[in-house]
């Protein structure tokens, strides 16, 4: 049997690797903008971090994650989302004891058993940025703004926004027992998984996938109603931000995201039916895996989603030029003078690439269009004993007589 890349994973191959740079670097740019610095974290953990920070009544924790025993019979987790890692180490690393607010973004693997989609994989990447210390509404109104600024960027721009409020520790138990008394009577009725969910976390079922539980759930109160003073005080204040920014949102009572930890602020950004962004508040979570008691905001991006989005959408990605130069040559002598040639123009900045396959002069030169070089050259005796070469530009066939021995004469034609 041949041996295939797991289900779920998928090959980024070269042709390909220009859009993941493309997308990849302007995430990261932006990023620079907002003051953001670069987290990396392993690509697995305990997994006790995800039952206590993503919570152990998601669709993640009991149904998704890759978890196993290593050699010293310790609990493992290949990471399924970015956010619980980089409080982790926001904690083990102290950095609350730095000023504040900490903002950080990262780029990252994760992985999550489930089926199989569009867009949708077992190994999967995300962008992500993660904000620690500010408890304002200006800060989920910036974090909006950045990923909006990102797809943007990128040349999306039939973009939705909804959000909505979750609540806090103070309101939020009104709102779950109003809404158990409301599923109360068709508790028989839902799927198994939001029986279970019914005691410890309620709010779970409005985002459950079965057909049925939604019937039950469209005419549920909604936590908006519930939302004590500061709650409200918090969600008006965002959107005015939102409004002093021009960025146009829906609020959407139905949103409630799929992890355990979310408070206040929630949000998604949509493309047509398709969710590219989501995010929010989380002001508990770092107290609640061992750190000080912290505010925190963020959102997460998928990379695969977004890619399949803008191809959907028609956006061209711009593609890298590959070579700035190809030096074919004729003889021994003009290989080593090509070899030699092509290096020291890499080594200032050149793409260059030379004859590695024995090819003839007429295949050289059929290989450089089809790599789509920039600019060619032949070397041969009389070119190393007059120590001039023609640069050839391929895209109007203008030709350049250069002094083999001046690199910058090369550099500032093909430049």
């Amino acid at each position: 049997m041949d041996i295939q890349a797991p289900k779920g994973t998928k090959d980024m191959l070269p042709q390909d690797a220009y859009k993941w740079q493309y997308v990849e670097n302007t995430f990261k740019e932006i990023a620079k903008y907002y003051g953001m610095r670069e987290l990396r974290t392993p690509m697995f953990e305990h997994t006790e971090l995800f039952k206590r920070g993503v919570g152990d009544t998601t669709d993640i924790v009991q149904k998704e994650m890759y978890t196993f025993n290593d050699k010293g019979d310790r609990s493992i987790t290949l990471k399924p989302e970015g956010t619980a890692p980089a409080v982790r180490a926001f904690i083990e690393s102290r950095l609350f004891n730095e000023v504040q607010p900490t903002k950080l973004y990262y780029a990252t693997p994760c992985f999550r058993y489930e089926n199989v989609q569009k867009g949708r994989f077992r190994q999967f990447h995300q962008f992500g940025t993660e904000i620690f210390g500010s408890k304002e509404p200006s800060m989920d109104a910036e974090v909006i703004a950045f990923a909006m600024s990102v797809l943007k960027k990128l040349g999306l721009s039939s973009l939705s926004l909804n959000i909505n409020n979750l609540g806090c520790p103070s309101c939020r138990p009104k709102y779950n027992e109003a809404l158990k008394q409301y599923l109360k009577d068709n508790y028989e009725n839902l799927c198994d998984l939001c029986k279970s969910r019914f005691e410890k976390n309620p709010m779970r079922i409005l985002d459950c996938k079965n057909h049925k539980c939604n019937e039950i759930t469209k005419n549920a109160p909604i936590i908006l109603d519930f939302m004590c003073d500061e709650c409200d005080t918090h969600f008006t204040k965002v959107k005015e931000y939102l409004d002093a920014l021009n960025v146009p949102y829906k609020i959407d009572p139905g949103i409630v995201r799929g992890l355990d930890y979310y408070t206040k602020t929630i949000f998604e950004i949509l493309n047509d039916d398709f969710t590219v962004c989501g995010g929010g508040r989380y002001d508990k979570l770092i107290e609640q895996l061992g750190g000080p008691e912290m505010p925190a905001v963020g959102f997460g991006m998928g990379v695969e989603r977004l890619i399949m989005i803008l191809e959907k959408e028609g956006i061209e990605i711009p593609n890298e030029l590959l070579f700035d130069l190809y030096i074919g040559a004729r003889g021994d002598e003009a290989k080593l003078a090509a070899f030699t040639l092509a290096n020291k123009l890499r080594a200032v900045g050149i793409k260059t690439e030379v004859n590695h396959m024995g090819r003839s002069i007429k295949a050289e030169m059929k290989y450089a269009n089809k790599i789509g070089a920039a600019f060619t050259t032949i070397l041969g005796d009389d070119e190393l004993q007059n120590k001039v070469i023609k640069l050839k530009r391929m895209s109007d066939g203008e030709q350049f007589e250069v002094s083999l021995d001046h690199i910058e004469e090369i550099v500032n034609v093909i430049r």
